[in-house]
């Protein structure tokens, strides 16, 4: 322990113990007197914690609850969220994050993370030295323009790299002293926000062109020379802004971004999953895409990478992906394509959505629009006319802006469909068959990534990853799982997804010759080595 004392070590959020000090710290540290009688294990405070989290009538009282616990006893929440992810992740990420982003100034207690404003021009490098870490491995950092399906939200957005960065800590195992939120906060274009007078950002319009691009490049170079070793996550950046950052950065230093390539991994390995129950070769699927942003554009371009893996050219895979946009299906003489939605416009005739279906008969229906109730009652109803199996993804999120729930997909489909989606959602009872569809998180994905390049001292990060990625996640999905109608694993089974995606991660690392140095040959338990264990 660093040279704490009574108090000052009580209030240290990453050595306090609370009241699990033990006697004899109690005396050597000075903290007789300043605890109750009692010398509480971990078990019994996680006890006391969930007693308290559970009398919470609301999710953002628990969000608000659970992140006073991250300020104060760092060790306690890490060890009561790994211990209990399934009722505590959706809290503190997806679904709830959205609303504490959009509350973020008005339940604002103590300042976490780094913020970067347009004053801080020419000086990024120097103020990099005020947080207090050296070795930083892993920085999530967003400009809050995209915020899930919300929209801009300037500076609130901060809770989402403050929300990543736990889950790298209770997924992955990544030291929380190694991981660091960052806030590009370059002001907002929400007018309700920038007239609040709680909000506590740049209260102006956001800076654009030139003068936003030379910030982001100020800080991408900043963290080279301060933080050598970390991998930088975008996150929550616009569409246009998140290709253009991931294509201009991703050769030059580690970076990825997650609503594109993590989402495309989560989403690929459920494609993989969907086939062990439909008996359909991979490469001989169609799919189609609702929407034509980020996630649906990135996980187009790695389903091409694994169908080529799997054999295809890559004309044949593209042929194989078709896009829906609110006009209908988007073809080679829609006007105004996106460049990355090009290779997908097909030569084929002007349809609306539902003949669609009907026409090209996709195995698979992908939903990424950020709008709730695009898969209606006729849509999923197609997809089951023309498949026994209707694989059917609902990515968006929160849960307010999802393309359909599950209970839809089911009765939709007459409980044929294979559902899963970006927000959890409860099992659902269909005749007789009771049926728990699996949240595709990229909680599955991003961690393990992420240590997989701290493991392997990877110079950057590459599409093969997240293709291995996605190989692994699929892999580790039980028949039983499969049967439940779950095409990912059960999130108490993260850390071994994450684990098993960082020696993969590792594999392609030494495969393209990227590792910074000679790594051991047994890589499982040198990943295994490197992974936090929160307890005192």
């Amino acid at each position: 322990m660093k040279n704490l004392y009574g108090k000052s070590l009580l209030s240290d959020p990453a050595l306090t113990k609370s009241t699990a000090f033990s006697r004899e710290e109690r005396e050597h540290y000075g903290l007789r007197g300043l605890l109750p009688y009692e010398v509480a294990s971990i078990e019994k405070q996680i006890d006391r914690v969930l007693d308290s989290l559970r009398s919470k009538t609301s999710a953002i009282e628990k969000y608000i609850f659970l992140n006073g616990l991250l300020e104060s006893n760092q060790r306690l929440f890490y060890r009561t969220l790994i211990d209990h992810i399934e009722e505590i992740l959706p809290l503190v990420y997806t679904p709830t994050v959205g609303e504490a982003c959009k509350e973020f100034a008005h339940i604002f207690r103590k300042p976490q993370g780094f913020y970067i404003t347009p004053d801080d021009r020419g000086a990024i490098a120097t103020i990099l030295k005020n947080w207090p870490e050296e070795d930083i491995r892993v920085i999530v950092v967003t400009d809050g323009e995209r915020i899930l399906g919300l929209g801009d939200l300037g500076a609130n957005g901060m809770g989402i790299p403050i929300g990543k960065v736990a889950l790298y800590v209770a997924c992955a195992g990544i030291h929380p002293a190694q991981c660091m939120p960052v806030m590009l906060d370059v002001g907002t274009n929400n007018i309700a926000l920038r007239e609040d007078p709680l909000y506590l950002g740049f209260p102006f319009p956001r800076i654009s062109g030139d003068r936003y691009r030379s910030l982001v490049e100020e800080f991408i170079n900043a963290v080279q020379v301060r933080y050598p070793n970390a991998l930088i996550q975008f996150e929550d950046f616009l569409t246009p802004h998140a290709f253009e950052f991931l294509e201009r950065y991703h050769h030059r230093v580690r970076c990825f971004n997650d609503d594109i390539q993590g989402t495309a991994a989560v989403t690929l390995a459920g494609i993989y999953s969907s086939c062990r129950i439909t008996g359909k070769k991979f490469t001989d699927l169609n799919i189609m895409f609702l929407g034509t942003g980020s996630a649906a554009g990135g996980t187009a371009e790695l389903v091409v990478d694994a169908f080529c893996a799997d054999g295809l050219s890559r004309s044949q895979a593209q042929q194989r992906l078709w896009f829906i946009d609110r006009a209908g299906l988007v073809t080679a003489t829609n006007g105004n394509i996106k460049p990355r939605i090009q290779p997908y416009a097909h030569q084929y005739d002007a349809l609306s959505f539902a003949d669609a279906i009907s026409a090209i008969k996709p195995d698979v229906l992908i939903g990424a629009t950020g709008v709730a109730g695009t898969f209606t009652e006729t849509i999923v109803r197609r997809m089951a006319m023309v498949n026994e199996r209707p694989v059917i993804i609902a990515l968006s999120n929160p849960t307010s802006h999802t393309e359909c729930t599950a209970e839809q997909a089911y009765q939709w489909s007459d409980g044929r469909a294979i559902f899963a989606s970006g927000s959890p959602f409860d099992a659902v009872q269909y005749g007789n068959q009771r049926y728990k569809p699996a949240q595709g998180n990229n909680a599955y994905i991003f961690p393990g990534v992420g240590l997989g390049v701290y493991a392997s001292s990877a110079k950057l990060v590459t599409q093969s990853m997240f293709l291995a990625a996605a190989r692994e996640l699929a892999r580790i999905v039980t028949d039983q799982e499969l049967r439940d109608g779950a095409v990912y694993p059960a999130l108490t089974r993260v850390r071994e997804v994450s684990h098993a995606i960082a020696v993969a991660v590792c594999r392609v690392a030494i495969d393209e010759g990227l590792t910074g140095s000679c790594l051991p040959q047994d890589l499982s338990n040198h990943v295994k080595l490197l992974m936090y264990e929160p307890n005192y």
